[in-house]
């Protein structure tokens, strides 16, 4: 298959998978009374409103061209926890829907890989976008702030603790790319990655 088309197709799925995830944070926060993100345009399903061109496009596709472990990022949706009645809790749960849609998204592409694989292009989309899903929500879910699985931490630490684990929030992107670098980060995910993958295609029938 062309490079040019596979990498158009690997892109839908790229974008679709981010800009989800960032709309579901949102969603969840106006249902716990943070109006913030749904004032900012925020609760939609327009890439254009989620995308950043650095991290959401540029980022994943020269990965996934080298070969590398491939992941992306959007621009956050704001989150304003004044809002919430219980502050811990209700982050803690915005941050759980971000993770949790791209697990239901891998399952989606999973089912029509399942169901509509025998157009090559079809698959190789619903393949990409089955990956694609299982990296984002393995790697959301690891406990390095900002990443949303230490917003879930955060909940169950007590005050000065959750201070400083929050503090690292500053370095954490340089701690993702260290990791990355080094191997570290595929070393922990890709095992999670091919079990879940695993799991799924077993669940679907492939």
């Amino acid at each position: 298959m062309d490079s040019v088309i596979m990498i158009l197709l690997v892109a839908i799925p790229v974008i679709l998978a981010i800009t989800v995830h960032e709309a579901c944070h949102g969603l969840v926060a106006f249902q716990l009374g943070d109006p913030t993100a749904k004032s900012q345009g925020r609760l939609t399903l327009n890439p254009i409103k989620h995308i950043d061109p650095i991290g959401t496009v540029v980022v994943p596709l020269v990965l996934y061209a080298i070969g590398g472990f491939m992941f992306g990022w959007a621009k956050p949706v704001p989150v304003d926890t004044r809002y919430f009645k219980s502050p811990s809790v209700d982050m803690a749960l915005v941050a759980a829907a971000g993770p949790m849609s791209n697990l239901l998204m891998a399952i989606a592409w999973a089912l029509l890989l399942s169901f509509g694989g025998d157009s090559p292009m079809l698959a190789a989309m619903a393949k990409a976008g089955v990956m694609i899903n299982l990296v984002l929500f393995a790697l959301n879910v690891l406990p390095i702030p900002p990443l949303d699985g230490s917003k879930i931490v955060a909940h169950f630490l007590p005050g000065d603790i959750r201070r400083g684990y929050e503090g690292i929030e500053r370095y954490g992107l340089i701690i993702l790319l260290v990791l990355m670098a080094t191997g570290v980060l595929s070393t922990v995910l890709l095992p999670m990655v091919n079990g879940m993958g695993e799991l799924l295609a077993k669940l679907v029938g492939l």
